[in-house]
């Protein structure tokens, strides 16, 4: 009777960095609508958007407005990922994509 010794696959050694530069760049392009939007709120939305205000108000107005999406983007996984255990994530994923 012979045995025979498992074969061992090492790890790749730059897996730990792979997945810190991935995790890197997709936080990255996730949250670059909201970099954009920052700098706009600053620079032009009180201007653009809030013209009878004074400056101050039209600045707290357009971050209110930033705040507001700050909200609004966990209380949408929240109930986009609750649709999606229940009905299935394709659709789920066309009726999130339709609403933005």
């Amino acid at each position: 009777m012979s045995t025979t010794a498992p074969v061992i696959t090492p790890a790749p050694a730059n897996t730990r960095g792979r997945v810190i530069l991935a995790s890197l760049i997709g936080t990255s392009i996730e949250f670059y609508d909201f970099y954009v939007y920052a700098t706009a709120a600053v620079l032009v939305f009180p201007a653009l958007f809030f013209t009878n205000e004074d400056p101050t108000t039209a600045l707290l107005s357009s971050f209110a407005v930033f705040g507001v999406a700050f909200i609004a983007r966990p209380v949408g996984s929240i109930l986009f990922g609750h649709f999606g255990d229940r009905i299935g994530r394709k659709g789920t994923l066309v009726g999130s994509l339709l609403t933005m």
